[in-house]
């Protein structure tokens, strides 16, 4: 199949390594994955900030960058992102009276996935090791984060993904299915609400013992490193605590071409 690679602008700005391990999976599929060049943010800021008219040209854009390419589905290593695309653009196309926009939005974000729905649903995965030779000898924690649980139900697809990765094995932090206090502009509009929210995930985080931190957004885990790396060094005596690695990294990674756990080369509690 022909895919869009959906980077997501934190993805391509900050963690690029995670969507050339996303482009990795899926080649090593069989795909072919193709990028729309003109994609750029999704609006989700601006429309979780009620923003809306500033946020209809910005879903304009996406729409038209993944027309200009012909593709079957296109895939994201973003439930959050990918969860923006069906709940609220066709939405913000009404809001400006742009019946044509909201039927092409809906469109595209009905052939768009977030990568684990892909990986189990369409390309039949069942078995990391097997299905794509995953490999990644280490104890990984795993948070679930809020927009892929609650709005795409992803249940427990990118756990059961995970869990069959050859030498892992995956832990659940107690109170996993806690918010981390990120959701995006929220931890900027309610900084103490979100930190303190986010210092009761680095501690059942911490207390896994886990090597790394691992889930499907880019975004929760950059927040959640960040808090992992304060609490290393504020607390030192509590040793170290876990790397934050996104999922495609782990599923990409082979006994050939193993993700090699650095911790020199943590930055932000990210794995770079």
């Amino acid at each position: 199949m022909r895919i869009a690679l959906f980077a997501t602008c934190i993805v391509d700005a900050m963690y690029p390594e995670t969507a050339k391990a996303t482009v990795a999976i899926l080649e090593r599929l069989g795909h072919t994955v193709i990028f729309p060049r003109k994609q750029a943010c999704c609006g989700q800021m601006h429309i979780n900030s009620g923003a809306f008219a500033q946020a209809y040209p910005v879903v304009k854009n996406h729409v038209e960058a993944f027309e200009s390419e012909e593709w079957d589905w296109a895939v994201a290593p973003s439930g959050s992102c990918v969860a923006s695309l069906g709940h609220q653009h066709g939405m913000i196309a009404e809001s400006q009276n742009d019946e044509s926009l909201k039927s092409r939005a809906d469109d595209i974000a009905g052939r768009t996935l977030e990568l684990a729905q892909f990986l189990t649903d369409v390309a039949g995965v069942k078995n990391s090791a097997d299905d794509l030779g995953s490999y990644f000898p280490h104890t990984i924690a795993y948070h679930p984060s809020c927009h892929g649980m609650r709005l795409l139900r992803l249940g427990d697809r990118q756990e059961r993904l995970l869990s069959t990765v050859e030498g892992a094995t995956v832990i659940a932090p107690q109170n996993q299915e806690s918010c981390c206090g990120f959701g995006g502009t929220f931890s900027v509009k309610n900084p103490q609400v979100s930190s303190a929210m986010l210092q009761d995930k680095v501690e059942a985080l911490v207390s896994t013992g886990a090597s790394v931190c691992s889930g499907g957004d880019a975004s929760c885990l950059m927040h959640i490193g960040g808090g992992l790396q304060r609490q290393e060094e504020l607390m030192p005596v509590m040793g170290e605590t876990p790397a934050t690695v996104h999922m495609a990294r782990i599923l990409a990674s082979t006994k050939d071409n193993p993700l090699v756990l650095d911790r020199t080369k943590v930055t932000g509690g990210a794995l770079r």
